[in-house]
């Protein structure tokens, strides 16, 4: 029985939130086997093999744990704050392209990507700014100074660090001419990666990444020596694991959001040459779908170099004090950034712009696919 397009790009959904979820699951193993080798000391090693079920045991405390509200507190809210931080997160990874298109024998091709919109970089920013509504709602419903504090901070950060990271966001698109993550992805394909473009830019989204995660040393909005635990002081059980959880969702997302954006998303060096190799020897369905899978590998790859990063500079740099923190926002990356698309701007007036466009109306031919490169 032939499966029609539309239910296989239904399990493409259900496989991008199933990957989302599983990866975020093993980052919070991950982040402390990274911390276990940076200290020096023994990570986990109790729970299972090298400690590999210790997130099944997290899972298990938290669910089991007491379940409680505040007094005074507004239980509608509370419930509803980390449902929503939580149900973002998974919405920003529906518009990453974690590969190009397998192929059916009987000429379907199957996006490895949930779905597909012309403005994906602006879904994404949309998407990501809803995720502050679920710390601040958190904050104010918990009836908690503190709590309220942590959730102003984290307002506050989002919206200063958004503004720059939306600038160099802006001058990308003065180069590649469009939002789809997966256009941009592909013009990098056999040419040269959107880092030697915009390194300037680059530096400017990674740091933003970090403020907007909440990633040391940017994680103000939950400092234990001035707030408690921020924003979650008052949760506990598996509404506190929704936090903690989406937080390693963000870094999941940011990770391939900027691996996507900067690093030639699931396009590879020598993957123009591989694909002829496959084709002359294997056909073209086989050495289409080949060079697929392995460029999915490849981006999965640079994303768990990212998501390493986050880990390592954790674990490296001292947290920022919070007018530290807002004066690097506002007076240097925002400038920097504002800068980056005056230079950007007259790089392209001088040298002109040398992106292909994809005709994304119609499903290309597999050496179309291929063929949407700088000249």
């Amino acid at each position: 029985m032939e499966i029609p397009a539309l239910a296989w790009q239904g399990l493409v959904i259900l496989a991008v939130f199933g990957i989302t979820l599983l990866i975020a699951t093993y980052s919070t193993y991950a982040e402390r086997v990274v911390a276990a080798f940076l200290q020096d000391r023994v990570g986990p090693d109790r729970a299972g093999p090298y400690g590999l079920l210790q997130p099944l045991a997290d899972a298990v405390k938290l669910f089991t744990k007491e379940e409680f509200f505040p007094a005074g507190s507004s239980r509608g809210l509370f419930i509803f704050g980390p449902c929503l931080a939580m149900t973002t997160a998974l919405m920003a990874s529906a518009v990453i392209p974690f590969g190009n298109t397998i192929l059916l024998g009987d000429g379907t091709a199957i996006r490895l990507q949930a779905i597909e919109v012309n403005i994906g970089m602006l879904y994404v920013f949309g998407v990501v700014s809803l995720g502050v509504y679920g710390l601040m709602i958190g904050g104010w419903a918990s009836n908690n100074k503190f709590s309220l504090l942590g959730a102003v901070r984290a307002a506050a950060q989002a919206v200063s660090y958004e503004l720059a990271m939306g600038m160099a966001l802006i001058a990308l698109l003065m180069v590649t001419g469009t939002l789809s993550l997966r256009e941009i992805a592909l013009q990098q394909y056999n040419g040269l990666w959107n880092i030697v473009y915009q390194p300037l830019g680059f530096i400017i989204f990674i740091v933003c990444a970090f403020a907007e995660t909440n990633r040391t040393p940017f994680d103000l909005p939950e400092c234990e020596t001035e707030l408690v635990g921020g924003y979650h002081t008052e949760y506990s059980s598996m509404k506190m694991g929704l936090y903690l959880f989406a937080e390693y969702i963000n870094v999941f997302v940011a990770s391939a959001v900027m691996s996507t954006l900067y690093f030639g998303g699931f396009s590879f060096p020598g993957e123009h040459l591989l694909y002829n190799t496959l084709t002359s020897s294997q056909g073209e369905l086989f050495a289409h779908n080949a060079v697929t899978i392995l460029g999915t590998v490849v981006l999965f790859a640079k994303i768990f170099f990212f998501i390493f990063f986050f880990m390592w500079v954790r674990w490296t740099l001292p947290r920022f004090r919070y007018d530290q923190l807002m004066r690097l926002g506002w007076t240097m990356l925002f400038p920097i950034a504002i800068l980056n698309i005056l230079l950007t701007g007259a790089f392209i007036l001088l040298f002109g712009n040398k992106e292909a466009k994809l005709d994304t109306t119609k499903q290309p031919a597999p050496t179309e696919i291929r063929a949407v490169a700088r000249k």
